[in-house]
């Protein structure tokens, strides 16, 4: 298991929100913005372009989303709306991937 050093650790959420899969989103996030040069703490209601995400990182979250949960993310729904925050990924992998 990897760990991240706190130069690179996003605000946790809390509460039953802070799901497991959030944890693993917030990683690939922090790992892309890291790539980038970038390390800012963000929580998981921000928008992700908003801390440092551009057109091509979204694709790279798409695809790292993709390889990480095992899901196939359907053409309708890759558009800014979906992965717009964590919060928002985290609604699709809920509907893609049923408890």
């Amino acid at each position: 298991m990897q760990t991240q050093s706190n130069a690179l650790a996003p605000i946790a959420g809390s509460g039953p929100a802070d799901r497991p899969s959030r944890e693993r989103l917030r990683s690939l996030v922090a790992g892309i913005l890291a790539s980038n040069g970038s390390r800012p703490a963000f929580s998981d209601e921000d928008t992700l372009a908003e801390i440092g995400l551009a057109s091509l990182d979204m694709v790279r979250l798409m695809l790292a989303v993709e390889n990480e949960f095992t899901v196939e993310i359907p053409q309708a729904d890759i558009t800014p709306e979906t992965f717009r925050s964590i919060t928002t990924i985290d609604r699709l992998l809920q509907r893609l991937q049923p408890d």
